[in-house]
């Protein structure tokens, strides 16, 4: 953990649509939801990338980047993540060199190496040619090349990008992303929210083998937290079948728009389903504010994070607003609990 006693908060969008809602409604609600966690002191809102799936509306992350940055004033927006293997890296640099300068030192730029879609979509995308271990890691050095100072030897500037110097994040939910975020001193985010199995090796891994750089002294962790909170248990159990309907579609291959939540919805599935949707959540906090504190002191314990990244997928936009607002509660807790041991 770093000196300031974390973890923070912060939380990434998919941008959800909801059943019955529309895109722009989706798109009104992100930007709603970010003014809102910047009230509640959250450090960064970020965006990720998909593509071909009708009940996400976040596949121009870089444009939807502006937009939150536009309408948020402190808070820090970013990619969470930018599909590296989707661009070119000099696409890349000069979109978020161009965001950097329209609202400075307030811009991410999280980095992954998944497609974040299916094969055809992929071909739509353009990648059709074969991809080798070193593509990631060459691009991200190319990245970080672009958006640095300027070199005479290279042909090629980003422009906007160059000297911007906007902080890169790898993001990943295996060992290798861990690796090369050590070796490159970069900020790691580990995509717990979906796939924790790997979360404890992945972070020990990076530890341990973090070199120091110029836009890290020493590492930086971050993990995913899938989130549903409410007064009670009772409710955000039910609140959170909207989840496990979301989880059980990506499992078995029917995605859709976030659904309504349903009573009993995981008392209803087969033995088999029901563990695999534990097991994808595995990292969840899911409660009533005394269990949301505890779950985020669970968490605090097991990987030492400096920051929790929620996803909170609540059917209902106020309530989805009051899911943060316990968060927000929860953690003055756990951090205060904390400084009180440590200066006990």
């Amino acid at each position: 953990m770093t000196d300031n006693l974390l973890p923070t908060l912060s939380m990434l969008d998919l941008v959800a649509v909801r059943e019955g809602s529309t895109v722009r409604q989706a798109l009104d609600l992100a930007l709603q939801t970010a003014q809102h966690a910047e009230h509640l002191g959250f450090t960064r809102y970020w965006l990720a990338e998909h593509h071909n799936m009708s009940g996400i509306a976040c596949s121009a992350t870089a444009v939807l980047v502006g937009h939150i940055a536009g309408g948020t004033q402190r808070i820090r927006v970013g990619s969470g993540g930018i599909m590296l293997p989707n661009h070119a890296p000099l696409v890349v640099a000069e979109a978020f060199g161009t965001l950097a300068e329209l609202h400075p030192n307030r811009i991410d730029l999280g980095l992954g190496r998944a497609p974040g879609t299916d094969r055809n979509t992929m071909r739509a995308l353009r990648r059709d040619r074969p991809e080798t271990e070193h593509d990631f890691p060459n691009d991200v050095a190319e990245l970080q090349r672009l958006l640095g100072p300027v070199q005479s030897e290279h042909a090629v500037t980003a422009m906007p990008g160059a000297n911007t110097n906007v902080p890169i994040w790898l993001l990943g939910s295996s060992l290798f992303s861990a690796q090369l975020a050590a070796q490159r001193g970069l900020p790691f985010a580990f995509a717990s929210h979906f796939a924790p199995r790997m979360l404890l090796q992945a972070l020990q891994i990076y530890r341990d083998t973090f070199q120091p750089s110029e836009q890290l002294a020493k590492p930086y962790v971050a993990i995913g937290v899938p989130l549903i909170a409410a007064p009670t248990d009772e409710e955000a159990e039910f609140l959170a079948s909207s989840t496990y309907q979301r989880v059980l579609g990506i499992l078995t291959g029917q995605r859709g728009q976030l659904p309504a939540p349903r009573e009993h919805f995981l008392a209803s599935l087969p033995a088999n389903a029901h563990a695999a949707i534990d097991d994808f959540l595995a990292a969840a906090v899911i409660g009533s504010p005394q269990t949301v504190q505890s779950g985020f002191q669970q968490l605090l314990d097991a990987t030492q994070a400096d920051e929790f990244v929620l996803v909170s997928d609540v059917f209902d936009p106020a309530l989805r607003m009051r899911s943060l607002d316990i968060a927000a509660q929860a953690i003055t807790k756990v951090v205060r609990t904390h400084q009180e041991l440590v200066f006990a």
